[in-house]
This record gives structure tokens, C-alpha cells and sequence, in this order.
């Protein structure tokens, strides 16, 4: 059995941004969330929005001071900024990080108390909420996360160290918008990475215990866009055909999560960007990945599964568990992103024990999704196989 509901108006095409005129809002006064980056001032894509919701007459502040990987203490910023000027929407306007953002935000501008009274997981209180969350409106920037047809919100928690999803119901957007054309901008190597979340998403969501007819559908649709579209947007960033390509491969990563479950990779990956706030996501999963599917692979984890995702990824010959490592291989290589390593990133052999038990505390619900167990141990070496 599986169960999907989607109660999100979800907008797709080249030009969508500029089509908001011809959108039914959900508010007056909006609150625009973005990170600290000045990429949407630099090409012009806030003053659009901008213009856009001019011509609707709906107000607009802005709160742009979130981290590529946001903590509770912005979110509880932009919520107080939302009630003080009468916000009765929010948008999120960017990356999978204001998306996601912007749902935490929508939910602590109308009920009181911390984040992490709310949180389900980890250290939080698991409090039940006191009012519904402000209408959100998803406006994506990137293709990588899937936040704009998803409910999920991942947060980190400076204070205790966790980056987990929050665990709040009820949050997915009222409007998403999707517009390739705005993606033609993100560098090659962001590109990579974000493209490659995408492929984690739904490459988790296919060999999940939790996988569905509907959800290996959206999943090897994905998985077969990003294999072909991928290197072409690494290589050609102005090739608006791969960008679309990819941008719809992106939201199929949101539906595969909607009805759906990832895998423990994700959690072994939200620790290590936890600690390390400038490892992009993508890039830490990218990190992870050989180990870990080695590791599943090795435990006899779904073989005809891992064979058809290397089939589905241009291996047609693929007949083993195994070709889907190469496959793999072969698409970090076309991506230029095969060599980087974690120590790049200052991460130390040392501390990678602690991440595992880390991992399983604070995110422990993608473990039951894994189709074979894997202990605690197993993920130390996975870590430590990893690490270089």
C-alpha cells in the first residue's frame, strides 16, 4: 500500500517566474526568504519577482540572511520579522535551503515557542502545534532538492549540533514554481552537486524498503533524465533543453519523497554538513555514495534493483549488482566531481566514529527504510571507507 497527496499547485516552464501576475496568491503581504548569496540580485531574478508581485499589489519584505544550510536560529529570525510586519505568506526563493526554510518559517510565524519544541526527531519536544502554517510558496532557483512538491524542512540546531528534517506535518507549498530559465546561471560544479542530490533522492527512493509502484516510476524517470541531462548542464550551462531536463528530474525527486522514503545515506550525510556548514549537500553525498552503495551491494541488498539502475543509466548490458558502481563512477567523472574528497573540506578521519552515532540519533527513521540492516559499525566504515 502507498498514499500520496499533494495539495500543491505546481507551475513548470521556461518564463513561469514572470506568469506570477496571472497566479491566485494565497496573502497580501508576503515575507521573501533567501539566502545569503547574491545571485537572485545579481541576474536580475528578485527584482522579477518583485516586479511580479507589484503588478498583483501584494506587499512584500524581504529576509535574506539564511545559510546555505539553515539554522533554527534564522528561522526563528525571518518568523519574528514575518509577525512583526503582518506577513500572511512566505515565499522561498532560491535553493533547496530557502525552500525549505521557508516551511519552518510559515510554521513558527503562527505558533509559539522554539523550533524544536515541534521537532519529532532527535532532541526535539515533540510538542503538537497550535495553528496551521502560514500558506508557502516555492519558487526554485536550482535543480537538486525536490523542496518545492515535498512537506520536508531540514534544519540544523547550532545549539545541540543536529541537522535533521523537523518532522512537522502539513507543510507542503500551496504554489511551487519551476522555471529552467533560472537555473542557466548556477556554476558547473554547483550544478553537479545539486543534479546529484537529485540522483541520491531517487536512487534511495527506488531501492527503499518503502518503495512503491508510484514511486519507482517518478524514480527511474529521474534517474534516466539526470544520467543523460547532467553532464550536458555541467558542461553547457546555457543548454536550456538539459536545464529543463533536470529541473523536471528535480521536482520527480520531491514526489519520489512525498510518496515515498530515502535511505540512511541522507542522515550519514546531514551529520557531516551539520558540522561543516560550507559542505554543499550534494557534494557530501557525493562523498558517501561509492562506499555506501558498495556496502548495500555487498549485503545482498536488492540486486535486480541496483541492475536496473544501471540500465536505466545507460549501461544497457548491466547484468550484476556491481555495474551500477561504474555506472555511478562513470557519471561523477562526466560530472567532473570524482576526485574531491572529504578532507577538502577539513573533515577529520578522527571524528567520523562519533558522526555515526550522531546520525543515528538525531535522523533515525531513514534507517527502517534501508533494505537490508545496516549496524551502527557498518556505518562508521562506510564513513571511514569514505574519508580520504
Amino acid at each position: 500500500m502507498f498514499k500520496i497527496s499533494i495539495p500543491t499547485e505546481y507551475y513548470f516552464g521556461s518564463g513561469a517566474l514572470d506568469r506570477i501576475a496571472d497566479m491566485s496568491l494565497p496573502g497580501k503581504k508576503a515575507l521573501i526568504c533567501t539566502t545569503r548569496g547574491k545571485s537572485v540580485r545579481r541576474y536580475g531574478y528578485l527584482s522579477r519577482l518583485e516586479r511580479a508581485l507589484q503588478q498583483k499589489n501584494v506587499a512584500y519584505v524581504l529576509f535574506d540572511e539564511l545559510e546555505p544550510n539553515p539554522t533554527k536560529d534564522s528561522i526563528m529570525s525571518a518568523s519574528l520579522r514575518a509577525r512583526q510586519h503582518g506577513c500572511d505568506f512566505i515565499i522561498g526563493f532560491g535553493g533547496g535551503s530557502a525552500m525549505d526554510a521557508s516551511k519552518a518559517i510559515a510554521f513558527m510565524a503562527v505558533n509559539s515557542g522554539d523550533l524544536w519544541d515541534y521537532c519529532t526527531r532527535g532532541t526535539g519536544k515533540g510538542k503538537v502545534p497550535e495553528k496551521e502554517a502560514l500558506p508557502i510558496v516555492c519558487i526554485s532557483t536550482t535543480a537538486g532538492t525536490g523542496s518545492e512538491l515535498d512537506a520536508g524542512a531540514v534544519i540544523t540546531n547550532t545549539q545541540t549540533g543536529e541537522k535533521s528534517g523537523v518532522g512537522i506535518p502539513r507543510l507542503f507549498p500551496t504554489i511551487s514554481i519551476v522555471d529552467p530559465d533560472l537555473t542557466l546561471t548556477v556554476p558547473p560544479q554547483q550544478t553537479a552537486f545539486q543534479g546529484l542530490d537529485t540522483f541520491y533522492h531517487v536512487a534511495e527512493g527506488y531501492i527503499s524498503k518503502a518503495s512503491n509502484l508510484m514511486s519507482e516510476m517518478f524514480a527511474l524517470t529521474a534517474v534516466e533524465r539526470t544520467a543523460k541531462y547532467l553532464p550536458v548542464c555541467v558542461q553547457d550551462g546555457n543548454n536550456l533543453e538539459a536545464r529543463t531536463q533536470m529541473s523536471f528530474a528535480n521536482s520527480l525527486g520531491g514526489l519520489v519523497m512525498a510518496c515515498g522514503r530515502l535511505t540512511s545515506q541522507h542522515p550519514l550525510e546531514h551529520v557531516l554538513s551539520a558540522h561543516y556548514p560550507d559542505l554543499p549537500h550534494g557534494a557530501g553525498l557525493l562523498l558517501l555514495a561509492p562506499s555506501y552503495f558498495a556496502t548495500l551491494i555487498r549485503k545482498g541488498a536488492v540486486p535486480e534493483k541496483f541492475v536496473t539502475l544501471a540500465q536505466t543509466m545507460g549501461m544497457k548490458d548491466a547484468s550484476k549488482p556491481e555495474d551500477f558502481l561504474e555506472a555511478h563512477r562513470n557519471l561523477l567523472i562526466a560530472c567532473g566531481v570524482s576526485e574531491i574528497k572529504m578532507s577538502d573540506y577539513g573533515i577529520r578521519f578522527e571524528e567520523l566514529k562519533g558522526f555515526a552515532s550522531e546520525a543515528v540519533k538525531a535522523m533515525g527513521f531513514p534507517f527502517k527504510s534501508d533494505p537490508v540492516f545496516l549496524s551502527e559499525n557498518d556505518f562508521v566504515q562506510i564513513y571511514e571507507s569514505a574519508w580520504r
